[in-house]
C-alpha cells in the first residue's frame, strides 16, 4: 500500500503537467528580441514540465542570426516544439521557413502559405559572390534542419534557390508540413499520439485535451520588439540627431537636448539588433549637420543641397544585410518622406532668415529710418523734430522746413536726424 502511494505521489504531478502546452504568438520580423521570446518560452515549458510549446507563426522574414537561435533551441528543447502557422492569410516566409521546419510538428492553417526563402539583395540585383555564398550557406542550413526531421529535402532547398512558395495543401502534400487544421484545439487533438523523437528515443506525444495556457512577451519584450523595427529605429535615430544637433547649435533650450539624447540611447539599442551600414550612419550624421550650417552661414544653398543629398543617401544605405537570408529594410516611403520634411523645415528656417535679413529693423536707430516726424522748430538748416514722443536734433537735407511740417528720417548719425521734406 505504501509503494502504491508512492507511485501516486510521484506519477501524479507528471500526468497533470502533461496536459499543459505553453502557446506563444509571433506575429511580425524575426529579431533578438523575438529570438530572446522563444528561448524564455522555452525555458518555462521545460520547468514546467509541460507536454509542448506551440508557437503561431506568421512572419515575413528576419535576421539570420536570430533564426539560428531560435531554430538551434527548437532543436535542442527536451520539449516538443509544434509549429503552427496561422491564422487563415498568415505567411511563414524566409526565416519563417527556416523556424517551421525544425518544429517536431509543422501545422498550417487553411489560406496560409509557405515558402520564398530566397537570399535577396537590398538592391534585388543579380546574385553577387558575397550574395552565392549567403544562397549557399541558407541551403545548407535548410538542408540540414530537413534532413534532421525526415521532410522534404528537394523542396525545402528549392525555397532557398528557387523562392518557391506554396499553399498550406501542397505543403502537406510534399512533406513540408505535419497538419492542416483551422483552431488550436483541432491541432492538439490530432497532434495526440505522434511519436517525438530526442536522439534515439522515441515517445508519444500527448495533447488531447491539454489546457492552454498562453504566455505573452512581457511590457519591456514589447516595447523593444517595437523599436526593433527599422522604421521605428530610423524615427528615432533622425530625432535623436535634429534634437542632439539644435541643441549643440543653440545651447540653453534643453528641450530637443532631452527628447534627442532619449531618441539616440533607443535608437542604438535597436540599431544593435539590426544590420547597420556604418557609412550611411556617417552620411546622415553629415547632412544634419550640413543643413544646421546652411542656417549659420550663408552658402547660397550649396550647404543645404549637400545636406539633402547626404542625408538621402546614407538613409537608404543605413540598413544592410548581413546574409542574403535577411529581408531587413527601411521603409522607402518613410525614407523620402522623412527626408522631405526636414529639408522642407531647415528651407523654412533659412528662408526665414533671409527674410528677416531683408526685413525692416523695427527697432533701434536703424528702426527710425523711413519714420515721419514733426518739426518743431524752423529747421535751416539744423533745429527740433519730435518723433515717437521723443525730441531729436534735426538737419534738413532738403532745404528749410517749416515748423509744424511732416518730414520724413533719412538717416541716424550720431544721435542727429538727417530728414527731407515728406514729399521729396
Amino acid at each position: 500500500m505504501k509503494r502504491i502511494f508512492l507511485y501516486f505521489a510521484i506519477s501524479m504531478p507528471l500526468l497533470l503537467s502533461a496536459q499543459t502546452v505553453i502557446s506563444i504568438k509571433i506575429d511580425g520580423a524575426i529579431n533578438p528580441v523575438v529570438a530572446a521570446f522563444i528561448h524564455r518560452s522555452l525555458e518555462q515549458a521545460r520547468s514546467e514540465h509541460a507536454a509542448c510549446m506551440l508557437i503561431h507563426l506568421n512572419t515575413p522574414g528576419g535576421l539570420l542570426k536570430p533564426t539560428r537561435n531560435i531554430v538551434g533551441d527548437i532543436l535542442e528543447s527536451p520539449i516538443p516544439v509544434i509549429v503552427y502557422v496561422s491564422p487563415a492569410g498568415a505567411h511563414a516566409g524566409s526565416a519563417g521557413v527556416f523556424i517551421t521546419l525544425a518544429a517536431d510538428i509543422a501545422a498550417m492553417a487553411p489560406g496560409t502559405n509557405i515558402g520564398a526563402a530566397h537570399p535577396v539583395t537590398m538592391q534585388g540585383g543579380t546574385d553577387s559572390i558575397m550574395n552565392s555564398k549567403s544562397t549557399n550557406d541558407a541551403a545548407a542550413f535548410i538542408r540540414t534542419i530537413a534532413e534532421y526531421r525526415k521532410r522534404n529535402l528537394n523542396w525545402a532547398e528549392d525555397a532557398v534557390r528557387q523562392s518557391v512558395a506554396i499553399t498550406a495543401n501542397e505543403a502537406l502534400q510534399n512533406n513540408i508540413i505535419d497538419l492542416i487544421v483551422p483552431n488550436d484545439r483541432d491541432l492538439l487533438n490530432q497532434a495526440d499520439g505522434k511519436l517525438i523523437r530526442r536522439d534515439s528515443a522515441t515517445f508519444p506525444l500527448h495533447t488531447r485535451g491539454a489546457v492552454i495556457q498562453t504566455l505573452d512577451m512581457g511590457f519591456t519584450e514589447k516595447w523593444l520588439n517595437i523599436i526593433s523595427d527599422p522604421d521605428v529605429a530610423y524615427i528615432l535615430l533622425m530625432l535623436g540627431l535634429l534634437g542632439l544637433v539644435f541643441e549643440l547649435f543653440n545651447p540653453g533650450i534643453i528641450f530637443p537636448g532631452i527628447i534627442g539624447v532619449i531618441s539616440l540611447v533607443l535608437a542604438f539599442y535597436a540599431l544593435n539588433t539590426l544590420p547597420v551600414n556604418y557609412a550611411g550612419l556617417a552620411l546622415m550624421i553629415f547632412g544634419v549637420i550640413l543643413l544646421l550650417l546652411e542656417i549659420k552661414i550663408v552658402s547660397h544653398g550649396m550647404l543645404a543641397i549637400g545636406g539633402i543629398a547626404a542625408l538621402g543617401i546614407g538613409s537608404l544605405m543605413l540598413i544592410r544585410p548581413g546574409s542574403g537570408l535577411e529581408v531587413i529594410r527601411i521603409s522607402r516611403t518613410l525614407i523620402i518622406s522623412t527626408v522631405a520634411v526636414t529639408a522642407g523645415f531647415f528651407l523654412f528656417v533659412i528662408g526665414m532668415g533671409l527674410k528677416a535679413q531683408r526685413g525692416k529693423p523695427v527697432t533701434g536707430m536703424k528702426a527710425m529710418v523711413g519714420e515721419t516726424a514733426e518739426a518743431l522748430d524752423v529747421i535751416n538748416p539744423s533745429g527740433r523734430v519730435l518723433l515717437q514722443g521723443e525730441i531729436w536734433n534735426a538737419v534738413s537735407l532738403s532745404g528749410a522746413i517749416n515748423k509744424g511740417e511732416k518730414l520724413r528720417v533719412t538717416e541716424v548719425k550720431n544721435l542727429t536726424l538727417y530728414v527731407e521734406h515728406l514729399n521729396a
